[in-house]
């Protein structure tokens, strides 16, 4: 008995005004943000604590931010514990504070009612530039943190109402394009003050007590759906395991385990992953509770309410710091959020697996992308951005059904957007020459993994810098189920750097100088198939080709059907039976 006297109406409304509350943080940054990353891209996630602080809610957002919100607000709220006050304002990034990368920075806005602490609002964005030697962030030349940007432990930006105009300004005078920050981080301010006046709002209409049971309720009702699918999983230990590819550091190739072990209604998720290393792939311990928080919600597709309620029944241990996925300073760790959070997402939805193979699906395709920088001369200023659409790629198939082209990466989960390319073309001095979906990129599977993209630049009239990150370039999205393509080299990632006519592919993370005249198209992994792919309908295939989505050679290499005409899609069904029976 909680002794909690909730009816069901009320309860449905103040459930709805928390997420409407949300959604309007969320439009808030979307609509007053200066960077495209913003207002384009979407790479922002938003949240709210009660004062415990417990997350009594979780917004629709970006997965990989989503998890290590949790430990960084008990991180920071413990930082200044005993001196705060209505009227502050907290900042933070920190990775030793439970902070993802030091790109993504957060605002936190404690609201008191009646004078008591009752939430949090709280908003992460990835800002264009953080400071450091390389814009945007990103630095495959670093070998320690201190080499990536700029570190903010918790700061407060308004002390009891105050704005610190010297901390702001100490903070902007280190980073690049300082209009496009500065326009940023008043976004995310404005967002946590909107939702806190809502949230106040609602204390005044249903009172204090009727909202925190409300809310009460809700975290249970969250624990309990996650209790009742761990105690349908078998008690027993389960183990997956993923490979993070070499990208170009030298180092080899990685694995990364997760085990997972189910007593009852609880969960006990272990990682075991190699010592850190001198590049920018180490995770520290906070921002990895998001790689496993989304490997598990890959696998348990819950239904809402989205809140720490959840997470009350799994436990979780990262391993021994000093690790790839449990990273100490000084390690370099810019990368983590896709590197190697999406190997480590993908070890746990394999252990969870091996626990329900009726619930398996396919990989999504992992992140490779790039960051731009440069002058504009039309405004006589720098520009420095994050190219979300550089990363979008396909999402993996299931046994219901292909999965959805350009909806990726896995660590965003189809929470990006790209935006329009005009906007792209008016916000920075570039051509877009080519953004669409490439050929033979989805995974083969009697269900189809969906397609990567092609995103394809070149500078107006000055030099670019272009620093490209991620993985992905030689060991394509994981199949499913019996799942297995022959061709390999369309479906992972990779840089085409054309110069004086000629193309070199590029598959490390580099910085490079594009100059007017040469081009640069980054192409992205599809999603990993599902299921037998000489099982697929024939008529799937051919649709498949008709629309540009599988090629004449992939049609019979990856799903043994031979199509003799291009035009007329004609099938030699002799032919294709001959092929598929010797499979």
């Amino acid at each position: 008995m909680t002794g909690r006297n909730v009816d069901p109406i009320t309860l449905s409304v103040v459930r709805g005004v928390l997420e409407t509350t949300q959604r309007e943080m969320t439009l808030t940054l979307e609509q007053t943000a200066r960077s495209s990353v913003f207002n384009l891209a979407h790479d922002y996630s938003t949240a709210l604590f009660n004062h415990t602080p417990e997350m009594i809610l979780q917004g629709q957002d970006i997965p990989i931010h989503l998890g290590s919100l949790i430990p960084a607000m008990k991180s920071v709220a413990g930082f200044f514990e005993g001196d705060i006050h209505e009227g502050d304002l907290i900042l933070h990034n920190d990775p030793a504070y439970g902070g993802s990368h030091i790109i993504d920075t957060c605002m936190y806005m404690p609201v008191f009612y009646e004078g008591e602490l009752v939430f949090w609002t709280v908003c992460k964005g990835h800002l264009t530039d953080i400071g450091g030697p390389v814009p945007a962030g990103y630095n495959p030349n670093a070998t320690e943190i201190f080499a990536e940007g700029l570190r903010i432990p918790p700061v407060k930006l308004w002390d009891k109402g105050k704005p610190r105009h010297d901390v702001m300004n100490l903070l902007l005078t280190n980073m690049r394009a300082r209009r496009d920050q500065e326009g940023d981080f008043n976004a995310l301010i404005g967002a946590c003050q909107v939702g806190a006046r809502a949230l106040i709002r609602m204390m005044d209409k249903y009172g204090k007590q009727v909202v925190q049971d409300c809310i009460a309720e809700l975290l249970d009702m969250a624990e309990a759906h996650m209790r009742k699918l761990i105690a349908e999983v078998p008690d027993g230990t389960y183990t997956g395991t993923a490979i993070l590819e070499d990208a170009g550091h030298g180092f080899g190739d990685f694995e990364i385990t997760a085990t997972v072990t189910i007593t009852g209604d609880n969960c006990h998720i272990a990682v075991n992953s190699p010592p850190q290393v001198p590049y920018f792939i180490n995770s520290y311990e906070g921002n990895s509770h998001s790689g496993v928080y989304l490997g598990l919600m890959m696998f348990a597709q819950l239904p809402p309410p989205y809140n720490e309620g959840l997470y009350r029944c799994v436990s979780t241990d990262m391993g021994p710091k000093g690790t790839l996925c449990n990273a100490k300073s000084p390690a370099p760790h810019m990368n983590c959020t896709t590197t190697p959070m999406e190997t480590l997402t993908d070890a746990v939805r394999l252990a969870f697996e091996q626990a329900a193979p009726a619930k398996v699906s396919a990989s999504w395709g992992h992140a490779n992308g790039c960051n731009i920088a440069g002058w504009d001369k039309r405004h006589d200023e720098e520009y420095v951005t994050m190219v979300l659409a550089s990363i979008i790629s396909g999402a993996g198939a299931t046994a219901s059904g292909d999965g959805w082209h350009a909806c990726g990466p896995e660590c965003c989960f189809g929470a990006l957007t790209s935006g329009d390319i005009e906007m792209l073309e008016h916000s920075y001095p570039i051509i877009i020459h080519r953004y669409s979906l490439m050929e033979d990129s989805g995974g083969a599977g009697r269900n189809r993994g969906g397609s990567g993209t092609c995103w394809e630049v070149e500078p107006m009239d000055s030099p670019m810098t272009l620093i490209t990150f991620g993985e992905g370039r030689r060991i394509p999205a994981m199949g499913a189920a019996g799942a297995k393509s022959a061709m390999v080299a369309s479906k992972v990632g990779r840089l085409e750097l054309t110069r004086g006519g000629e193309t070199k592919i590029i598959t490390e993370n580099v910085i490079e100088t594009i100059h007017p005249g040469e081009r640069a198209a980054n192409k992205n992994p599809g999603g990993g198939g599902y299921g037998n792919p000489f099982e697929r309908e024939i008529a799937r295939v051919v649709e498949d080709v008709r629309n540009g989505l599988v090629s004449l050679d992939g049609a019979r290499l990856d799903y043994g059907v031979v199509i003799t005409d291009r035009d007329t899609l004609a099938v030699d069904e002799a032919a294709t039976a001959s092929l598929r029976a010797a499979a």
